[in-house]
């Protein structure tokens, strides 16, 4: 992967600007609203056929803590040498940790005091393609660069994509799923975290290592398996139009995605309904009291008092009705009561609830409140659970994709 050339490039260019090159960001607790038509012109429809000229690997910025009051670091090879903005290269010993604070301007490093609000830690010639450093008890590959923010200490990784994806497929797919799957999962995970760069711009990285971005633990977590797909999809990305898609995923649909606009009220061309065979999987019940419903509808402004009912249509996939969608997931459900009646959303419910999709029913049983649906996730995007049966069932990655993202172009760009 030309990883010392790479991070040299990108440090020279950090050491410049002071930050990394801004992409779109678009969202914070819920998907991002990729900024697209509802139909693609002439101009848009020629690029999707069009493949981009090759470019190096992209380096991505990913934050491993914020706000320490100190950061204990290890480098793990030979080569590792220390610097700011404006300071020297400093040598660092394998094995060796290495304690940083930040006080009256300076970091302090060791018996070292560095004048600068950017302390990097980089190979300083190529290095095996292996862990460089451990921070918090996990070693991850490329390079560590140090912020002072908000009077703490922000830990950037510098790493290329393909070796996030290494940490990160295995931690989003079980690795003993069938190969394909594996891939169309790779693809993804690449797709989105380019769609999604820069999303925690304001905080000095582009992406967290929670479910927030995606879940990335370093090279504690890398499989065999995953390695494999990775590789075998090296630099494939989904595009629509000319723009890497936000390529969502969630476990298991229940046996048909969903469209955007019914998530969170943006139309996105290639986050389309589909049918997944076969249906009504991954069965889930709930129970609450009607008493607690009851609460949750009065803090809203409901006070419905006691509820006698609950009104909604019948669970059909494939057939949207006032109050589902077309995949049967859940707009809105009414509940009576003794002084009214109120409705709450399915989002609603499922966030109250804690429920595991919004592709359910309610009943009223007693003083309980019985949620039964099917699925797991906000179904956008690839069913993971689905992808699994596809590939079992022969279907090769590249068709998984296109069964779960509408009009997109899988394009190899490095």
């Amino acid at each position: 992967m030309f990883l010392a050339l790479v991070l040299t490039l990108v440090m020279a260019v950090t050491a410049m600007t002071g930050t990394a090159l801004a992409r779109a960001h678009k969202h914070a607790k819920k998907p991002a609203k990729p900024a697209v038509s509802q139909e693609a012109s002439p101009k848009t429809q020629e690029s999707q056929t069009a493949q981009p000229a090759r470019k190096a690997e992209p380096i991505l910025r990913i934050g491993l803590q914020q706000g320490a009051s100190a950061l204990t670091v290890t480098p793990l090879v030979s080569k590792m040498q220390l610097r700011t903005e404006s300071s020297k290269a400093y040598p660092l010993k394998a094995a060796e940790p290495v304690e940083i604070r930040w006080q009256n301007g300076s970091f302090l490093v060791g018996r070292e005091k560095l004048k600068g609000e950017r302390l990097q830690f980089a190979p300083a010639a190529a290095v095996p393609d292996e862990a460089h450093f451990s921070l918090a008890g996990r070693t991850y590959r490329g390079s560590l660069e140090v912020l002072a923010k908000k009077g703490g200490l922000t830990a950037v990784n510098l790493v290329p994509l393909d070796d996030y994806l290494l940490s990160v497929v295995p931690e989003e797919m079980p690795t003993d799923w069938p190969a394909e799957a594996l891939k169309a999962q790779s693809v993804a995970a690449r797709s989105f975290a380019l769609h999604n760069r820069d999303r925690h711009g304001a905080d000095g990285f582009d992406l967290c290592t929670t479910t927030h971005c995606q879940v990335y633990t370093g090279v504690g977590a890398e499989k065999t398996a995953s390695t494999a797909a990775i590789k075998a999809t090296e630099g494939e990305v989904l595009f629509y139009g000319t723009e890497p898609i936000d390529a969502l995923f969630h476990t298991d649909s229940g046996g048909m995605t969903e469209n955007s606009e019914n998530v969170w009220g943006s139309f996105v061309p290639y986050l389309r309904a589909v049918k997944d065979e076969p249906q009504k999987t991954m069965p889930w019940t709930k129970t609450v009291t009607a008493a607690a419903l009851e609460q949750k509808l009065a803090a809203k402004g409901h006070n419905i008092g006691k509820i006698r009912s609950i009104e909604s249509s019948k669970l059909q996939m494939g057939k949207a009705s006032a109050d589902r969608t077309v995949s049967g997931r859940v707009k809105t459900m009414t509940f009576k009561g003794t002084k009214g009646q109120a409705g709450l959303s399915g989002n609603e419910l499922r966030s109250q609830f804690g429920l595991k999709s919004t592709l359910f029913t309610a009943k009223l049983q007693g003083s309980q409140v019985v949620f039964e649906g099917f699925g797991f996730g906000h179904g956008l995007g690839i069913s993971q659970w689905g992808a699994k049966r596809l590939a079992a069932d022969g279907m090769k990655y590249g068709d998984i994709l296109h069964h779960y993202y509408a009009g997109v172009t899988l394009k190899k760009i490095y």
